[in-house]
């Protein structure tokens, strides 16, 4: 195994680290252009999201597929291969102006990047030592949040300053550039070893996970979590640009520099695990999330961008430990475990896309935050159920369902 400090666990973490800051770029440079594509396309909010959904529900719906092919082949090659394809989809995106077509091919986009994002924490729960695998997926997501706060500024800037068909082509040129670094980095598993490839196999794995309470709940949190935070930024992208503010894209996705309190929150989430519980690490960060929406709730810039620092840090320290507590709770299938988890989280992301979008058209500010409010309620339920039978380990979920009907 892969001990904590060691040179190849400097390298892995390195080329798994840049993999993710890739992929995550790949993922969110559309988001802060939502509003430049109202204009550009003279569409709706909800019309619009579609490119930012679309990418967030095809990786929802394509993680357990890869996932399931990662038991058989492999992780690396998995990984390996969705890097590969990344400059490719952003060719066809550099040639195509409507956006009909845009929203495909960021689906598609979304079906390429899965196979990166569903496999690389199995990768590292199985080659990683358990007190480098706490520090390794807490660097991992720092990673994400770095690739997504760089992504959406580059969208922003790069689209303000040569059009949005060269931004898309100069990111086809650069992430085509860094698997020259990447590659050479992931070193082969040596403790990889290949599942039966049988769906019915898999398909097992996954009703196991399913039935398995301290997973799934871990789950449905992760999921509630990311629905809120990532789509309050797409709401504040639309009050941002909007009048009396008026800010340009570039301008516009600078907010996302408030990720770097979840860059730091992620990361400090691996300590937390080794001097407290899940449980209440999982408290916590819904504070926290809960305190920055109050904040914002001022409508101020000022109000807006503090909220968002402290509901960055609040969400992804919320992140890092349910993702971390499936890598290490899964004792089979840790690739579909994982993958299982990300299919909810991202998921909740589009869903919840949809949800405070259609609230933010309605009836405004107030109508996103009683919709939060009512989202973090659920999640404060499940995590005290998840403490629950987290002391009564051999409880099914699906018979207490069965019991309750």
């Amino acid at each position: 195994m892969i001990a904590l400090h060691s040179q190849d666990y400097k390298k892995v973490t390195l080329g798994l680290g840049l993999g993710s800051f890739l992929v995550f770029c790949n993922l969110y440079y559309f988001q802060p252009l939502l509003p430049y594509f109202m204009v550009k396309f003279n569409a709706s909010e909800l019309q619009v999201n579609w490119l930012f959904s679309s990418t967030t529900l095809a990786i929802a719906l394509s993680l357990l597929p890869w996932a399931i092919l990662s038991e058989v082949i492999g992780r690396r090659p998995i990984m390996r291969c969705s890097l590969i394809l990344i400059p490719f989809i952003n060719l066809l995106m550099f040639i195509s102006s409507d956006l009909h077509t845009l929203i495909l091919l960021r689906a598609l986009l979304g079906i390429v990047l899965a196979g990166f994002i569903a496999v690389a924490v199995a990768y590292m729960a199985e080659e990683f030592a358990p007190p480098a695998l706490l520090i390794a997926v807490g660097g991992y997501i720092s990673a994400n949040t770095l690739g997504g706060i760089i992504g959406r500024i580059y969208g922003g800037v790069m689209t303000d300053a040569i059009g949005l068909q060269w931004t898309t082509l100069a990111m086809s040129i650069l992430s085509g550039m860094a698997l020259l670094i990447i590659f050479p980095l992931i070193l082969k598993q040596r403790h990889f070893i290949a599942q039966p490839g049988r769906l019915r196999t898999h398909g097992k794995q996954i009703l196991r996970h399913i039935k398995t309470p301290t997973l799934i709940l871990a789950m449905l949190i992760g999921g509630l979590n990311f629905a809120v935070f990532i789509n309050v930024f797409s709401v504040m992208g639309f009050k941002l640009s909007a009048a009396p503010i008026s800010l340009p894209a570039s301008l516009l996705s600078l907010m996302f520099l408030c990720y770097l309190s979840g860059t730091l929150s992620a990361r400090l989430s691996g300590r937390w695990m080794h001097s407290h519980s899940l449980f209440s690490g999982i408290l916590l960060g819904i504070s926290i999330s809960v305190l920055g929406l109050i904040i914002m709730s001022v409508q101020t810039i000022i109000a807006i961008m503090i909220g968002l620092l402290v509901l960055s840090a609040g969400a992804f320290f919320i992140h890092a430990l349910a993702y971390s507590h499936i890598g290490r709770s899964a004792t089979q299938g840790k690739s579909t475990a994982t993958a299982l988890y990300l299919v909810i989280y991202y998921s909740g992301g589009s869903v919840g896309g949809f949800i405070l979008i259609y609230c933010w058209q309605v009836g405004g500010w107030w109508a996103v935050l009683t919709a939060t409010s009512i989202i973090h309620t659920l999640m404060v339920g499940l995590v005290l159920a998840l403490q629950w039978v987290s002391r009564n380990p051999h409880i099914d979920v699906t018979d207490k369902l069965v019991s309750c009907q």
